[in-house]
């Protein structure tokens, strides 16, 4: 998918449209993302006219929407125009959730033991009682009245453990109730990062080599500022985000303990 092509009349593109209409309802990137639970990089993407990480036209129009709606102007025009600027239709489809494969696999059913324990208890009394019946030819009512030793000490096969679950590629280390943690992967290319906390103090200000990772915590912001954001893979409150940005894109963003949403 391409990105945007620039109109041909005086209207603004619709990136740009929803730039302003943001900034004139003074909200920031991040509420927006907040609110529409469409994430960050890709609503900067948007803004910049860039549609080719909404994953398809459908898509593409289905975050238009949201956005508009969240910074109060009308969607329908909007979407109207990157329809003709794009080719397809506007009927209205609804987003998929962008965090499928953190889907959460329902738990195993566990073996009732118990129940099985006091059937194999069952069985052998009756067994024995049955042999010993038989044995005496039914006249001597002592010999089936004899307990078996066997059937008081049966005991259930040991139970399995539990099998760990498998980790993820989404998955980092707990982040810790109540702050805000952010990784940082150079994954495929090396990048300047700028990371303060919310006093403004400067925890990072280097070059973050290809491979390398970085892992901040703060009670209550981080602030980034990342020179290359295609280069950059964040993961914030243990949520995988992907791609800070495109290649070669600067970005500033914020978070919280209560980011991301996903969407």
């Amino acid at each position: 998918m391409s990105l945007g092509n620039p109109p041909s009349d005086d209207r603004p593109s619709v990136g740009r449209a929803l730039a302003q209409a943001r900034l004139a309802a003074g909200l920031t990137v991040d509420e927006v993302s907040s609110t529409t639970r469409v994430r960050a990089p890709i609503v900067l993407a948007i803004e910049q006219d860039d549609f080719s990480r909404c994953g398809g036209d459908v898509y593409a129009r289905g975050h238009i929407r949201n956005l508009a709606r969240a910074v109060g102007i009308d969607p329908e025009p909007l979407v109207q125009q990157y329809a003709d600027e794009h080719g397809g239709t506007t009927a209205q489809v609804p987003v998929a959730p962008l965090y499928e494969a953190e889907r959460i696999r329902p738990d195993r059913r566990r073996p009732n033991w118990t129940a099985a324990m006091v059937a194999a208890i069952v069985a052998v009394v009756g067994f024995v009682g049955f042999t010993a019946f038989n044995g005496s030819g039914g006249n001597t009512p002592s010999a089936a009245a004899k307990p078996s030793v066997t059937a008081t000490t049966a005991k259930p096969s040991p139970k399995p453990a539990d099998p760990k679950p498998e980790p993820t590629d989404s998955a980092i280390a707990a982040a810790p109730v109540g702050k805000v943690t952010v990784k940082l992967t150079a994954d495929v290319g090396k990048s300047w990062i700028q990371v303060t906390d919310s006093t403004g103090k400067p925890l990072f200000a280097e070059t973050l080599e290809k491979g390398d990772s970085k892992t901040f915590t703060d009670g209550k912001k981080i602030k980034l500022v990342i020179g290359d954001a295609g280069a950059i893979k964040l993961f914030v409150n243990g949520k995988d985000l992907g791609p800070a940005g495109t290649d070669g894109q600067v970005v500033r963003l914020t978070f919280t303990p209560g980011d991301p949403q996903a969407g």
